[in-house]
């Protein structure tokens, strides 16, 4: 079977259990769209004409679009080795904008709003620590590490593990969410208990808290992320250390935070500035 081809494929070449989940139904949709008929038997004119319904009809963004021709890409040129793929499956182009940050001020009401300690936590470990919503839903209790004042993030993007500075706030604070809630493995533990909490829910948390504190910015666990890294900078770390704790393979990556430094801002000078003999109250 096609389906379990591409995932043994995937699997191969060490693809996330959540990228594998992805592109499998980014391709069973586009297999659908055409009322199921053999993948085979779709090409480039086929790929082309989805395309179009995903951007006109579909309106769908520009990440997804992505992520479908990805997909695709992985589908026709690695499980059914098609050589077309490259040529016939281009990527769509991006809109640059910049990533929404909280201020000092709003992180701290965010915090206070928490209703719990468990809700508190995540929302520590995504602002402290940087972590991708994935990374804070499969963090196990084994990885906070209180000798070190360490957190080791396991098979983060890229399958990377890496280890990040532990707040003392954010150990005494999970502390307590562990002592009232006594989790075995995960650190946050889904409805089953065996496995991790979802995404989706430390999604529905933050959206939630920041609701309630008052705060009109579209926050979600990346917000945090973003305003990590952007404090980060503002607090005088340097650019290939702040690339390092993000985890990202390209310094490429980390100079977008440049672009929304308060402070990098605010020291630059206009060209007027420059102008210093420059007399206008004659």
């Amino acid at each position: 079977m096609l389906r379990d081809r591409m995932l043994e494929d995937l699997r191969v070449r060490n693809y996330s259990l959540e990228t594998q989940k992805a592109y499998v139904d980014r391709v069973l949709k586009f297999v659908a769209h055409y009322d199921n008929r053999p993948p085979s038997r779709l090409g480039p004119k086929e790929i082309r004409g989805y395309q179009v319904y995903l951007v006109e009809k579909k309106k769908c963004s520009w990440t997804m679009l992505n992520q479908t021709v990805c997909a695709l890409r992985f589908f026709y040129g690695t499980t059914l080795g098609q050589d077309w793929t490259i040529r016939h499956i281009p990527y769509a182009k991006g809109e640059k904008k910049l990533p929404v940050v909280l201020s000092h001020g709003e992180t701290e009401r965010l915090l206070r709003a928490a209703d719990n300690m468990r809700d508190l936590t995540m929302i520590l470990l995504g602002y402290s620590a940087g972590l991708r919503v994935s990374e804070i839903a499969n963090l196990e209790v084994r990885d906070i590490d209180s000798e070190r004042m360490t957190i080791h993030v396991r098979r983060g993007k890229g399958r990377k593990d890496r280890i990040m500075p532990l707040s003392p706030l954010v150990l005494v604070i999970a502390r307590q969410h562990w002592l009232e809630t006594r989790p075995e493995k995960f650190l946050f533990p889904g409805a089953s208990k065996a496995g991790p909490v979802s995404a989706s829910t430390i999604q529905t948390v933050i959206r939630k808290t920041a609701k309630g504190a008052g705060i009109k910015k579209h926050v979600t666990p990346h917000t945090l992320r973003h305003t990590f890294a952007t404090h980060h900078l503002e607090g005088g770390t340097d650019l290939r250390t702040l690339q390092l704790l993000l985890g990202h393979s390209s310094l490429t990556s980390t100079f977008i935070y440049l672009h929304v430094s308060r402070d990098k801002i605010s020291a630059a000078k206009t060209p007027l500035d420059l102008l210093t003999d420059m007399n206008l109250d004659q």
